[in-house]
């Protein structure tokens, strides 16, 4: 038996639910595929799939089994991806995590040339405000504003300008602030935002110059822990937020939203793209960072 393509074969079984999809997708006949996940079985001396005649589940252990097998898979396919014809012509699945922000106002637009360039790759983009575990997930790189994972191989790529706005009709009731210390003073309403994971809601950080304020104190009527979800509150006219220019910038210009506090600008969000080294030598992931870190150059 090959044990390899039993695998395979198996795996596909499991992803398309069913064996007639399976052999479809493999291009065999629906008896060869059974053959080989009858000969697994046996090699392993468990049982995988439960059989129906209408249906195909898959057991505890087939479970376990595909959750391991699958991640060896994907290592395997990005060996040989690095090798021969696939160094000019990378292909394959490629699994990115991002910010919601940075997925819908910087990644998401550029991507088609992304795609024109290399046409073979499958772009699976997981969008997420919370910290993915690279290495236990699966996923080949991300686009981060930490680099404090020691596991990683991370390098910077950027820095985004931070921007604090309000709707007209929110400043016309509350005021507009001439100092971050207004915020509190006026009792301002402040749209929060808090980590998804850990809870902790930022503080709102100003600079001006060697001046640094942060304000510890302040009206948090609602809090989020998503970035387009902040950005559609003070769109809402819920409050100010303290989120990234790029994302304001075009309802600054429709007039929708108002910059306030312009001479106090804490420093740049510094953003890096991270990966597990066992993807150190992985074609797909060499050209998405190429092209990634030259995206947020041009920024």
């Amino acid at each position: 038996m090959d044990h390899l393509q039993a695998i395979r074969i198996f795996a596909r079984v499991v992803e398309t639910g069913g064996f007639g999809r399976a052999a479809l997708s493999l291009k065999m006949p629906n008896a060869t595929v059974s053959k080989w996940i009858k000969s697994l079985e046996t090699h392993l001396g468990v049982k995988l799939l439960e059989r129906s005649t209408r249906s195909v589940s898959v057991t505890t252990d087939g479970a376990a089994y595909y959750e391991r097998t699958r991640h060896l898979l994907s290592e395997l396919d990005d060996i040989e991806a690095t090798l021969g014809r696939a160094q000019a012509n990378p292909r394959g699945a490629l699994r990115v995590d991002t910010g919601g922000s940075v997925a819908s106002g910087i990644v998401i637009p550029a991507l088609p040339a992304f795609r024109e360039r290399y046409p073979d790759i499958q772009v699976q983009l997981s969008v997420t405000d919370r910290t993915a575990d690279l290495i236990a997930e699966n996923i080949d790189c991300a686009i981060r504003s930490t680099a404090d994972d020691p596991g990683l191989i991370t390098h910077r790529i950027g820095g985004l300008a931070w921007t604090t706005c309000a709707t007209p009709a929110c400043l016309a009731k509350y005021g507009t602030p001439k100092h971050p210390r207004d915020i509190v003073d006026k009792d301002m309403p402040v749209v929060g935002y808090f980590s998804a994971s850990s809870g902790v809601t930022q503080r709102l950080a100003f600079r001006r110059g060697d001046e640094v304020l942060t304000l510890d104190r302040v009206r948090n009527d609602v809090i989020v822990s998503e970035s387009n979800a902040h950005l559609a509150t003070a769109l809402a006219g819920l409050g100010i937020v303290h989120t990234l220019d790029f994302m304001a910038r075009p309802f600054i210009r429709q007039k929708k939203l108002v910059p306030v506090l312009t001479e106090w600008r804490p420093d740049p969000l510094d953003v890096y793209v991270a990966y597990p080294p066992s993807r150190r030598y992985s074609t797909k992931v060499r050209v998405f960072v190429d092209w990634v870190t030259a995206l947020f150059g041009a920024m």
